[in-house]
């Protein structure tokens, strides 16, 4: 790595570190302003709202690296522009791909720390943030595994295989425990497993064909029944919603639950679709970094910062209302998720790549 190309690689870095902790901060606020709302919700106060921020925080950071390293290039390339060190690096023989090929080393960087953060911090704080709102606002508790959904109301842990388009449910379990003992421990009481639940509404439901397991240190009884009532407050709109947005899960974690849903004859186009936006995310920085050169290099020097501010937002909002409208398309009409999530993106870099050639 030669001097200019090192000297433009720590700028991009330093100038997209700046505009992520600018974007973070108002991304924050704005959280913070809507979290407010809901203190005073059970045990939901001060102390949980700020929590959760600190929790949810790699997310926005993860969510925020492709427009941050669109406004930091731009900022720097800009600044670099302004100043007329552009022209002394291209007077001493740097060319143009030159300083694409040194803004590309930044994205190297860039990239490397959003999948360090996107895949192994921000979907372990966001499902604990997502815990600790639901748990101190007195919320059934849902969780997501291979093994379906986990729920827990009360002394209650449910466990649900299968959900049906009509909102019943299928291959559901049952496990109540009693109160804390004086040395704290937990003892399951009672097992139940149903073949069916269906919603009779006033949080009610219709156990069908279940087989029941009463336990306690002195015996076991079991006992089976054609049909049963279960009362509980969670209803089939909240099975449909899961603690942490598919959008925010490891690509790992949404491999292992797009498998388990195929697995079980059950639509995953929404996960797959997660999963190659998950894919596509980091490469999305480098589409980034590419826009913003020939904005800098082909636009005479002189623009001010909130001209380029300008820039960087219309770009990044520009790309993202096309990215969204693209992956509800494929939704919709039920088109290739790989296809979707890739059309943006090349779209977006033939555009850059134009814009370079003309340039030239």
């Amino acid at each position: 790595m030669n001097v200019f190309t090192a000297y433009i690689v720590k700028d991009v870095l330093k100038g997209s570190l700046i505009a992520m902790l600018l974007l973070l901060t108002l991304f924050n606020l704005f959280t913070l302003s809507d979290e407010l709302d809901d203190i005073g919700i059970g045990n939901y106060g001060l102390a949980e709202v700020f929590y959760f921020l600190a929790l949810t925080s790699p997310t926005v950071f993860y969510e925020l690296m492709p427009a941050s390293a669109l406004l930091g290039s731009l900022f720097t390339l800009g600044a670099m522009a302004n100043h007329h060190e552009l022209i002394a690096m291209r007077a001493a023989g740097l060319s143009i791909f030159g300083i694409i090929k040194a803004v590309m080393a930044a994205g190297i960087i860039l990239v490397a720390t959003a999948v360090l953060v996107g895949e192994f911090i921000a979907p372990l704080t966001e499902e604990k943030a997502q815990l600790i709102r639901a748990t101190a606002q007195n919320k059934p508790v849902v969780m997501r595994t291979k093994y379906g959904l986990w729920l827990r109301e009360g002394k209650q842990f449910i466990n649900v295989r299968k959900m049906e388009d009509n909102g019943n449910l299928a291959d559901i379990s049952i496990y109540e425990i009693d109160k804390n003992d004086s040395d704290g421990s937990r003892h399951l009481q009672h097992s139940l497993h149903a073949d069916q639940a269906i919603f009779l509404g006033q949080q009610q439901w219709r156990l069908q064909q279940v087989q029941r397991s009463d336990i306690s240190t002195e015996q076991m009884q079991a006992g089976a029944a054609t049909e049963q009532l279960w009362n509980s407050s969670i209803a089939p709109d909240l099975l449909k919603i899961v603690v942490v947005s598919p959008d925010n899960l490891s690509l790992y974690d949404l491999a292992m639950y797009i498998d388990f849903l195929k697995e079980n004859h059950q639509k995953s186009h929404r996960y797959e679709a997660a999963f190659w936006g998950r894919i596509v995310n980091p490469l999305v920085i480098f589409v980034m970094l590419l826009v913003s050169t020939p904005f800098v290099v082909g636009v005479k020097r002189g623009i001010s910062v909130g001209a380029r501010i300008l820039v960087g937002i219309v770009i990044g909002m520009g790309f993202n209302i096309i990215d969204i409208s693209a992956g509800h398309i494929g939704l919709i009409y039920d088109l290739s998720p790989p296809l979707m999530a890739f059309i943006p993106s090349i779209a977006m870099s033939a555009v850059a790549l134009y814009a370079l050639k003309r340039v030239r």
